[in-house]
C-alpha cells in the first residue's frame, strides 16, 4: 500500500519530476510536431535534399571530430560498458552528417543532405530553452560559392514559412572579416579570443583598450566593427572603412555583398540586418554566418553558416554550408497552417460486420482518422476528436455528419 503520508507531503510526487530542460510532449502537441516534421521532410526532399539518420550515441573522439570546445562542453559523456571507451550523446547532428558525407558518399559533385532527430544538451543552448530539442537541418557539401549559401538561406526561410513563423528577419555576418583583421594585426590566440569576446558584447571601451597597442590602421578597422551594423548600406560604409584591410578581409566583404544581392533578387521582402561584429560559431564557421529572429524574441529561431573545414580531420575538407533549427521551438513561435490543423475523426461502432470492416479500411486508406467505440466505453465522439460517426441503416454502413 502506498505511503499516503509521503504523498500528502508531496515527497512521492518527486519521483515524477523531470530534469531541468527535459520535457514530455502530450498528444495534441506531439501530433502537431509530427505533422510539421512530415511536411518539412517532404519540403527538403522536393528541394533535392536526401535524408540521413546519424546515431544517437557514439564514441566521443568520433562525435567531436572537427568541432570546437563549445560542443564538447554541451555533450553528455558516459562509459561504454562493452569496451570501457568514453561515449557521447550527440548535441549537434551537423558534424555527424559531415562525417557521413565524407566517409560514405564521397561524391565529387555537390551533395545535399538533411536530417531531423532529438539531440541532448548538458547545458541549455541559446537557440532553445529545452535540453532535448528536435534538431532539423539541411546541408550542401562540395560547393564553395555564395550560390549555395543563398540556397540554404532561401530554404531556411521557406522552412520558417511552412512552420507558420511570420515576420522573420535575418541577421547576416561573415567571420572572415574579423579573422582576417586578427591575422593582419598578428594577434596571438589568447588576444584574439579576448577581443572576440569584447566584440560580441560590443564593449567599446574594452575594444579600445585592447586595440590600442596595435600599429597602423588595423586598430581603427577592428574598432569600427562594433559600429558596422544596420541595413544594406552598412556594406558600402564597411568597404570605405576597411579599404586598407588585407585581401582576405575585402574578399569576405565582397562575398557578403554578393550574397545580399542574390538574396534580394529571390526574396526581396525579407528584412536583412548586417552585423560585422556578430561572430556566432566563430571557432566553427569559416565564412558567412546567419540567424533568423522574430519580433519580440531575443533568441534566434534558426541559424547556420559556412563551415568549410569540418571534413579536414576526416581527410576530405570539402566546402559546406547549412542551417539548423529546433522543431519544438518552431512550434512554439509559429502559427499553425491550414495543412497542419487537427485531423477530424470518425467514430465507428465495434462490430465484426464485413461491410463495416471494409468501410473502415477504405476510409483509413484515403487518410481519414477512424476510431472504434469500444464496448462499455462512456466517452462520446466529441471527447475522442470525432465530429462524425458511422451508422448502420438497413444493413448498410454510412458516415454521418453529426454525433447523434
Amino acid at each position: 500500500m502506498p505511503d499516503q503520508t509521503h504523498d500528502r507531503l508531496g515527497v512521492g510526487a518527486e519521483r515524477w519530476l523531470l530534469p531541468a530542460g527535459i520535457e514530455e510532449t502530450l498528444p495534441e502537441e506531439a501530433e502537431a510536431i509530427e505533422r510539421l516534421r512530415r511536411e518539412l521532410l517532404d519540403l527538403f526532399s522536393r528541394w533535392g535534399y536526401r535524408l540521413v539518420i546519424p546515431p544517437f550515441i557514439e564514441y566521443l573522439e568520433s562525435l567531436l571530430t572537427g568541432t570546437g570546445r563549445d560542443l564538447e562542453l554541451k555533450t553528455f559523456k558516459l562509459t561504454d560498458q562493452l569496451t570501457g571507451r568514453l561515449m557521447g550523446v550527440r548535441a549537434d547532428m551537423t558534424p555527424q552528417v559531415a562525417r557521413i558525407e565524407a566517409r560514405h558518399l564521397r561524391s565529387d559533385q555537390p551533395v545535399r543532405l538533411c536530417y531531423l532527430g532529438t539531440v541532448l544538451y548538458s547545458l541549455p543552448d541559446g537557440l532553445t530553452r529545452s535540453r532535448s530539442p528536435i534538431q532539423l537541418g539541411a546541408e550542401i557539401y562540395g560547393h564553395g560559392g555564395i550560390e549555395s549559401d543563398c540556397e540554404i538561406l532561401c530554404l531556411m526561410l521557406e522552412t520558417l514559412r511552412r512552420a507558420g513563423v511570420a515576420d522573420a528577419h535575418l541577421d547576416l555576418g561573415h567571420v572572415g572579416i574579423f579573422r582576417g583583421l586578427a591575422r593582419q594585426a598578428n594577434l596571438n590566440d589568447e588576444d584574439e579570443s579576448v577581443l572576440y569576446d569584447a566584440l560580441q558584447r560590443k564593449a567599446v571601451s574594452e575594444i579600445d583598450a585592447l586595440v590600442e597597442p596595435l600599429k597602423g590602421s588595423v586598430a581603427g578597422m577592428i574598432r569600427d566593427l562594433a559600429d558596422l551594423n544596420g541595413g544594406e548600406e552598412i556594406l558600402e560604409k564597411a568597404a570605405k572603412r576597411l579599404a586598407k584591410a588585407s585581401p582576405e578581409v575585402r574578399a569576405a566583404l565582397d562575398s557578403l555583398r554578393a550574397l545580399a544581392t542574390s538574396l534580394r533578387e529571390r526574396i526581396p521582402d525579407v528584412p536583412v540586418h548586417f552585423d560585422l561584429a556578430e561572430l556566432r560559431g566563430y571557432r566553427y564557421h569559416t565564412g558567412v554566418v546567419f540567424a533568423a529572429f522574430v519580433p519580440g524574441s531575443g533568441q534566434e529561431i534558426a541559424r547556420g553558416g559556412r563551415y568549410d573545414n569540418i571534413g579536414r580531420d576526416l581527410g576530405r575538407a570539402r566546402p559546406a554550408t547549412g542551417f539548423s533549427a529546433d522543431l519544438k521551438a518552431l512550434m512554439r513561435v509559429g502559427e499553425p497552417t491550414s495543412e497542419a490543423q487537427h485531423v477530424d475523426g470518425i467514430l465507428a461502432p465495434w462490430s465484426a460486420a464485413p461491410e463495416l470492416q471494409a468501410l473502415v479500411r477504405e476510409l483509413r486508406e484515403v487518410g481519414e482518422r477512424v476510431v472504434y467505440a469500444l464496448p462499455g466505453q462512456k466517452a462520446n465522439g466529441q471527447s475522442l476528436g470525432c465530429s462524425r460517426r458511422i451508422v448502420e441503416r438497413k444493413g448498410q454502413f454510412h458516415v454521418t455528419a453529426s454525433d447523434k
